[in-house]
Parts: structure tokens; sequence; C-alpha cells
């Protein structure tokens, strides 16, 4: 039972401190919509989707007006379209068809975003992977509400090095394609290690086919809740910190919780997770970077910053997994740049660089996130980058991610807009020495030896 003191206490999370629940994620399997058939494929494809989300937009208006809980986004994840149109797809050109179907079958239900315009190749690319892979620059330049990811690692399979380069390339031809509009559609591609089949948050969303017909997954919010607990135990101990953050956690996973239910029950879809991220917003006072502060560091990225991470981490997850029974996604902390006012402003002041995010990503839950770099770099050097990121999840055993924006005509000292949730960012120094004859090797960099359980 939900007393009234903790109504009040929600209310007012959600007025003075930014508590919102991210996102709706409706998650939808097509793998009955498979057909040789290209025309037939996407028809299948748009009536499956605008069958099932129909009322998606609807549902989550009335929530919000129902319990006063801003619903930031609506979202729809689904299977990876590598999977779903390897029989009828024979060239690239034939994979953007299905990005624009997917971009009107979420325009047709008011979904905000729609992820799944995905490919799997921790361990090998078939046709079908690469042809999607290739076609992603267009995919993404034609639609407005289409995000890509492309699984490049895991654990048990190790890197697969020939996507990785492939990728670096391809991230360059999506900067290209946008550069009138500052390379924005990077923002919509995403590469991981260890991708999770139930993530709600974009750009990285797909239905796993581990996944049911459909599923709903939520994601929420609340670094600024985090933020307000943690100023009334200011000087306090260890102890008393993390305890704080649980209960803040628990609090803030219950809310989530309870959206997830109302919407499994009014859509007749199953309940699927609550995914715990702390997500900020560039508004002030919903930033991850200023928990870090008032931990007790000048600004994210003055020494201290990975164990303070990490002690926010686990102490989020150690509060979420108490208030519901099905957590998963990427569940941690995000630590995007350009999304988080707190992290905009340490980069400003020198406090933090790239080499820092990535020790930082280590304890957080997903990786280099929304960065922007100059629009010069090599390709392979951005292929080394992501490299790195995907050695640090396989070998720890954890999700990472690389969402990078290297802005074509800009530079060092510049920044670039993005608006809304996705603010703005400064252009960040890229280390130049050479990575070529690393990245030009090919193959795949086996898995680790304690990925053998089996």
């Amino acid at each position: 039972m939900i007393n009234k003191y903790e109504v009040i206490e929600t209310n007012n999370m959600v007025a003075h401190e930014n508590l919102d629940v991210r996102t709706i994620t409706i998650g939808i399997s097509l793998l009955e919509c498979i057909d040789s058939d290209l025309n037939k494929l996407n028809e299948n494809i748009y009536n499956r989707i605008t069958t099932v989300a129909k009322d998606l937009a609807s549902v989550g208006e009335k929530i919000e007006r129902e319990y006063g809980i801003p619903i930031v986004n609506k979202r729809i994840s689904v299977t990876p379209i590598a999977l779903v149109g390897g029989a009828a797809c024979k060239k690239p050109e034939d994979f953007v068809t299905i990005a624009k179907t997917l971009d009107r079958a979420a325009a047709t239900v008011g979904a905000n975003l729609i992820g799944g315009y995905s490919a799997l190749v921790c361990k090998g690319m078939t046709t079908a992977d690469e042809m999607l892979i290739r076609s992603i620059p267009k995919a993404l330049c034609s639609t407005e509400r289409v995000c890509s990811s492309v699984n490049l690692a895991s654990t048990k399979t190790g890197i697969n090095m020939d996507a990785v380069k492939l990728m670096g390339e391809i991230l360059l031809e999506v900067a290209e394609e946008s550069k009138d509009r500052d390379s924005v559609d990077c923002m919509k591609l995403v590469v991981f290690c260890n991708a999770p089949d139930d993530n709600p948050f974009m750009a990285g969303a797909f239905h796993g086919v581990t996944e049911a017909d459909a599923i709903i997954n939520v994601g929420v919010s609340g670094p600024g809740v985090v933020k307000t607990a943690l100023e009334k135990v200011r000087g306090e101990n260890f102890e008393v910190l993390c305890e704080t953050i649980k209960k803040t956690a628990f609090k803030v996973t219950r809310v989530g919780q309870l959206v997830a239910q109302e919407a499994s029950r009014q859509l007749g879809i199953p309940f699927g997770i609550v995914d715990l991220s702390l997500a900020p917003t560039p508004a002030v006072g919903d930033s991850v970077a200023d928990i870090l502060c008032e931990i007790g560091l000048e600004y994210a990225g003055a020494p201290g910053t990975t164990a303070a991470l990490a002690l926010l981490n686990d102490q989020v997850k150690k509060g979420g997994v108490m208030a519901s029974s099905y957590v998963g996604g990427l569940s941690g902390a995000f630590i995007p740049v350009s999304e988080d006012q707190g992290m905009i402003n340490a980069v400003e002041a020198g406090a933090i660089t790239l080499e820092k995010l990535e020790a930082m990503t280590c304890v957080c839950s997903v990786g280099l996130d929304m960065i922007a770099i100059p629009g010069d770099t090599k390709a392979t050097t951005i292929s080394g980058i992501i490299a790195d990121e995907m050695a640090l999840g396989m070998i720890n055993q954890k999700t990472t991610a690389a969402r990078l924006i290297p802005v074509i005509g800009k530079g060092v000292g510049e920044s670039v807009e993005f608006g809304g949730l996705f603010g703005y960012a400064p252009i960040m120094p890229v280390n130049q020495f050479s990575c070529d004859a690393f990245i030009n090797r090919g193959g795949r960099i086996p898995a680790p030896i304690h990925s053998f359980k089996n």
C-alpha cells in the first residue's frame, strides 16, 4: 500500500526535484513479419507496429494525468532489423526502406523514438548485418525517429575488430550526411559491448529475440531527487551517504514500477522491466555530475571521481532492486556529456577529459555517451576509441557503449547545440597519436579466459 506521506513526497519530487519517468517503451517482436518480398515485409512491419502500439501515446498521457507523474517519452523498440530484413533485402538501400517504414509507423502512433535498426555482430557479420550497417548513414539521415545500434563485442565472444573498424567509418559517414545540422544524426547511433535485450533507453533499445511478442519496459530518472537527498546529509560519513542513496533510489524506482504496472494493465501488454538508470537532462538540478560534486568533488573529473561514481552506481542498484521484482536494461548512472549540465561545466572547466570519462565507464552503466569530438578525427582513431570501450565491457563482464559525435567543420574550443533533452556539448580533444596499424589488422580479439565457464 502507498500511504499519504509517500504520495505527498512523490508530488514534491515531481514539482521541485525534476523527478520523471523518462520513457515507457513498448518492445515489439517483428519476427512474424518476415517475408522474402520487400514490399510485403514493409507492409507487415507497419501493420504490426501500428496495431500493437496504437494506444501507446494516449495511455501514457492518461497515466500522467491520473498520477501527476511526467512521462517524458513514449518509445518503441523492435527486433533487430538485420534479422528481420535478411530474407528480403538484397542491397543496403533495401534496408533504408525499412527504416522509413519504422519512422512512419512511429509517427502514426505518436512515439517519440523507435529503436531496433540494429545488428548483433559481436562474433561475425552476416551479409544482412553488413548491408544494414552500411545503410545506417542514409537510414538515419532520411528519418526523424529511428535510432540505430550495433553490438560489436561480448564477454563470451570477444571483440569483432572488423566491425569496429567499419563502425568508425560509418560514424564519419553519418556525420558527413548531417553536417549541415552539426552532424546531429550521430546522436541516434550507438555501439555496444554486451548489449542487453530489454533496454528501454535510446539509441540502444532493441527488442531481443529472447523476449515475448510484446513487452512494456520503463526507464526512470531522478538525479535531482538524489542530489536533494544528499544535501540533507552533507558532511556525514559514507555509511549515512550510502543509506541515503539507497532509500532515495527505492522511492524513485517505486514510481517507475507503478507506471510500468499501470501501462501494462491499460495496454494489455506484459510488464517487462524497470531500468534503474539515473538519466540526467540539461535542466539545472537534474545532473549526475552534480551528485558527484555533492558527494565531495569540486568538479566531476577531480581525483576520486571514479570511486564516487562506483559508490553511486552500486547504491542505486541496491536500493532499486528492493523496489521492483523485475529490474533490467542498463540500470545505473548515465554520464552523457551533452545531456548533463554538470558534465558540460566540468568539460568547460578542464576538469574532465576523454580518458577520465573512459575510466569512469568501468563503473557506470553505459559508457562514452553523447561526446562531441572534432569533425576531422580519423575513422581509425574513432575505431580505436570504440575498441577501448568494448574491451572495458568485455573484461569487466558489463555493458559498455560509445555514442560519439564527430562534428564536421568544428574543432576543440567550439561547441554544438542539439536542443531539448540532448542539450549542447563542447568539442572535446582526442588523442592524436595513430592506431592505424592496430585497427587495420582485421579479425577478432578473443574472449577473455574468464568467459569460458560452461
